[in-house]
């Protein structure tokens, strides 16, 4: 069998584990074969002292008080805040707002894009695979204000259909809601050539970065995109951490969604009026110390290198497949070409739910079930699947369990 790509040459995966205490053999001698980044990743231990740092040393409410605390507070808040705008190319840390997570950032957008500005008449455009996050707050738009949403098909490879998109959209539509990447296939779509056809077409257009921004080099400005969603955990942050970037002369013209103390202007009996982008769609005591590791996740990134991160998670892939048709009884499900670190398969006559059990047994995450992602999967023609999702610490030892783990599977539950 050929062992394919030497994966350790691209960057030395086997050294970045040392960074997550997660991922140490633990005093059982077992090594923890993590494999479902596409839910969430693990943080290195310079992102969980950077959070209790803050605690310790810098914890005070942002945005309120004059004394030093608070200001050294605001200070790293609005730090991270610029670090974010670094970290996709933005020029203006304005253009971002934090929040809990994409899923967040995207609603925002829905809520506040969507409703005013969308009624009757009106076209939103998204793909039968996205993440219910990126469509059932489209099909609530449609409902509350009466537009068309119209669903974009997989081609007979399992990509977006671009003839269909592009159909789509000369058809009229206002806005368009794509991911850069399927959480389940692995498709790493056309990013820039979909927002070149959407803004062809007069339509305004949000990328879902989620399973984008923390694998590949982002530049909002290259891209043009109106908006863009993505979540901190997802890129070795804190869960609770999320970005919503938009251009922002859509952001003067939204209106919030959330009320309360710090996105207020001026308050009287009978009216308010609301704070400067980006704070006005920030109600409340932000996550101060979770936006500063994130930052402290995204120092990270950088220094291993996203590229490096891309191609061995890309390669790691490629050989997880290649050893699964080896293997045979397998299937597996996206594209040969153009595809993340994400494998979905199924192992002949057995559910996925028991594959991820058994490969619990060996220390092995696999994540399994239709992850988020109904839509896509009755259109492959089966209710779940198992996925394996690779990042920057992952090795090649880690597929060489996988596969000892799926043939204990075969054998114990295979007809």
């Amino acid at each position: 069998m050929s062992e394919g790509p030497k994966t350790e040459t691209l960057l030395d995966a086997e050294r970045l584990r040392e960074d997550f205490p997660i991922l140490r053999v633990g005093s059982d001698g077992k090594r923890l074969c993590y494999i479902d980044n596409a839910a969430t990743t693990q943080k290195p231990r310079e992102v969980i002292e950077t959070l209790v740092r803050f605690y310790e040393q810098t914890n005070a409410n942002v945005h309120r008080g004059i004394y030093r605390l608070s200001t050294e507070a605001t200070e790293a808040y609005e730090s991270a805040r610029e670090r974010v705008a670094r970290f996709i190319g933005s020029t203006e840390s304005r253009s971002c707002v934090f929040t809990r997570n994409a899923s967040e950032a995207i609603n925002l957008v829905a809520q506040s894009w969507g409703g005013p500005f969308l009624g009757a008449g009106d076209t939103v455009i998204t793909s039968v695979m996205e993440h219910h996050s990126n469509l059932v707050p489209w099909q609530q738009v449609a409902t509350r204000t009466g537009c068309s949403l119209k669903i974009v098909r997989l081609n007979s490879e399992g990509c977006l259909d671009w003839e269909h998109y592009t159909q789509l959209l000369a058809e009229g539509a206002s806005f368009v809601a794509l991911s850069m990447a399927s959480n389940v296939l692995g498709n790493v779509n056309p990013a820039k050539r979909m927002v070149q056809a959407a803004h062809d077409q007069g339509a305004l257009i949000l990328l879902d970065g989620a399973q984008a921004v923390p694998h590949m080099e982002i530049n909002v400005q290259e891209l043009d995109c109106d908006f863009l969603a993505f979540s901190g955990h997802k890129m070795l942050g804190p869960m609770g951490s999320g970005v919503l970037y938009a251009k922002t002369e859509h952001l003067e013209k939204m209106s919030p969604v959330l009320f309360g103390g710090e996105m207020v202007d001026q308050v009287w009996t009978d009216r308010a009026t609301w704070n400067e982008i980006p704070w006005k769609f920030e109600a409340g005591t932000p996550s101060c110390a979770d936006a500063v590791a994130l930052s402290a996740a995204m120092d990270y990134l950088e220094r291993v290198d996203l590229k490096a991160i891309a191609a061995h998670e890309s390669s790691l892939a490629a050989l997880t497949v290649e050893r699964m048709r080896s293997l045979g009884g397998i299937t597996v499900y996206g594209p040969d070409e153009h595809r993340s670190g994400i494998v979905s398969f199924n192992l002949d006559g057995i559910h996925a739910h028991d594959v991820a059990q058994v490969l619990d047994q060996y220390d092995i995450t696999v994540r399994a079930g239709h992850h988020c992602c109904n839509p896509l999967l009755r259109s492959l023609g089966v209710n779940a699947t198992a996925r394996v999702s690779y990042y920057c610490y992952n090795t090649i030892e880690d597929i060489d369990r996988l596969m000892k783990g799926l043939k204990s599977a075969q054998s114990l539950l295979g007809k």
